[in-house]
C-alpha cells in the first residue's frame, strides 16, 4: 500500500539480524561451555544456555514483527529524536561497561604509581575497596546517564539515584556472599 509505514519490518529485520549474530557469533565466542554440560554424570546448564534463550526470544519477536505485524495499521514512525535517544542509551551502556571493566585496574595502577608499590589487581579483586571500584563507578555512570537521557537533562539527582541503586545492588548481591565476585571481577 502506498504511504504505509515499514517500521515494523525494519525493526523486525534488525532484531532478526541481531539474534542470529548472537546465536552464531557472539555466544560461541563468549562462552566456554555449551547449552547443557555433563560433569561427572551430572547434567548442568552450560554458560551458553541463558544468552541463547534470550537470543531465541529476540528471534521469535523479530519473526513476529516481520510476518504478523508487518502490515499493522497505525505503526509509530521512527523519528530522528528516537534514534538519537536510543544511540545515547547505547553510548551510556558502553561507557558504563568500559568504566566497570577498567576503573578497578586503573585505580590499582594509580595507587602503584603514587606509592611505588607493586599491587596486582587480579589478587585484590575480591577485597574492599578494590572489588567495588569498577562496579560502583561503571554502574553509577551507566544508570545515571540513562536516567539523564530519559529525563532530557543533566542532574545531580539522577547521579544520586544511580549511586543509591548501585549501592543497593552491592548490599543485596555482594555483602551476603563470601565467594561472589561482582562484575567484571570474575573476568579480570
Amino acid at each position: 500500500m502506498p504511504g504505509q509505514s515499514r517500521n515494523h519490518l525494519i525493526i523486525g529485520l534488525g532484531t532478526l539480524a541481531f539474534a542470529i549474530l548472537m546465536l552464531l557469533v557472539w555466544i560461541p565466542l563468549d562462552t566456554d561451555t555449551g547449552l547443557i554440560e555433563m560433569v561427572r554424570r551430572q547434567v548442568t546448564i552450560g554458560d551458553a544456555a541463558a544468552p541463547s534463550l534470550a537470543a531465541l526470544f529476540l528471534l521469535a519477536g523479530g519473526a513476529l514483527l516481520v510476518t504478523v505485524e508487518r502490515h499493522a495499521p497505525h505503526q509509530m514512525r521512527i523519528q530522528r529524536g528516537t534514534v538519537i535517544a536510543a544511540g545515547a542509551l547505547f553510548a551510556a551502556a558502553v561507557i558504563g561497561l568500559l568504566l566497570m571493566r577498567y576503573s578497578g585496574p586503573a585505580a590499582v595502577w594509580l595507587t602503584n604509581t603514587i606509592t611505588g608499590g607493586a599491587l596486582d589487581y587480579r589478587l585484590l579483586r575480591d577485597t574492599a575497596p578494590w572489588k567495588y571500584t569498577g562496579f560502583l563507578l561503571g554502574g553509577t555512570a551507566m544508570v545515571g546517564a540513562m536516567i539523564m537521557v530519559m529525563e532530557r537533562r543533566v542532574s545531580l539527582r539522577a547521579l544520586a539515584v544511580a549511586l543509591l541503586a548501585v549501592l543497593a545492588m552491592i548490599a543485596i548481591y555482594d555483602l551476603p556472599f563470601d565467594d561472589l565476585l561482582l562484575p567484571p571481577n570474575g573476568d579480570v
